[in-house]
């Protein structure tokens, strides 16, 4: 539905895409071409060709709010920005100040998330950590990690993927671990929801996770990097 050319930096072809979303308001794809280092959209509707939106961005990760803005994080400049329709610049909603682990701060920000109310959650790669900026907060508030690299309950290693449930639980890919982690509001730890058996390929494993989602039933969907798999699981939100 999108590239399938070739590697390169034609209209028609991708170059190491990271990221995609669906667009129901326009229709369409949204991609993070992190290879071409730009933002396309591509038509569903018999699109042969991408039009870039955003240029000059080492995008990672994307996600949409309800009002139809598009927030990426930008691995390089360690920042995420909303852009509007039309927008020519975006705005700094995350990060912004440099490479670093201050709470204003981010360290090649990853996945990343919008909830209804606009707040960004972050995957914090290199800070082994989940943050969440508020809208217009000036730092953002750690909801998973942040106590370095390590296996326990409260420590995540090089976290990608991220999303949140419904009653405002955090879950995380966290990636050299082999698990996903689930951090409740106000909980000093984690839970682990999957994995967390070593890396493997029994139903119970996860080989280096990634990307995670939610459909409309509280199933959980994993991007499991090295099986090469997607796994669903049936989650248990109480």
């Amino acid at each position: 539905v999108a590239g399938g050319n070739g590697y390169g930096n034609r209209s028609d072809q991708l170059s190491f895409p990271t990221d995609v979303i669906v667009d129901k308001k326009n229709n369409s794809l949204i991609i993070c071409d992190y290879g071409n280092r730009r933002v396309v959209r591509w038509s569903r509707q018999n699109g042969k060709n991408g039009e870039t939106i955003i240029s000059d961005i080492d995008g990672n990760g994307l996600t949409i709010d309800n009002n139809g803005d598009l927030y990426v994080s930008d691995c390089s400049k360690n920042e995420v920005r909303r852009w509007k329709q039309g927008d020519k610049k975006g705005t700094i909603v995350a990060g912004g100040n440099r490479k670093g682990n201050y709470l204003d701060q981010l360290n090649y920000p990853t996945y990343i998330f919008v909830d209804e109310d606009h707040s960004i959650y972050v995957s914090d790669y290199r800070n082994h950590r989940v943050m969440k900026w508020m809208k217009g907060a000036k730092e953002g508030i750690v909801v998973a990690g942040a106590n370095g690299e390590g296996k326990s309950l409260t420590h995540l290693c090089y976290p990608y993927g991220v999303t949140v449930d419904r009653l405002g639980n955090v879950y995380v890919a966290d990636c050299n671990n082999h698990r996903v982690m689930r951090c409740c509001q106000g909980s000093k730890e984690g839970s682990i929801v999957v994995g967390g058996n070593g890396e493997g390929e029994q139903p119970n494993q996860l080989n280096f996770p990634r990307g995670l989602s939610f459909d409309v039933e509280g199933n959980l969907y994993v991007a499991d990097g090295w099986k090469h798999r997607i796994q669903k699981f049936e989650i248990d939100l109480n």
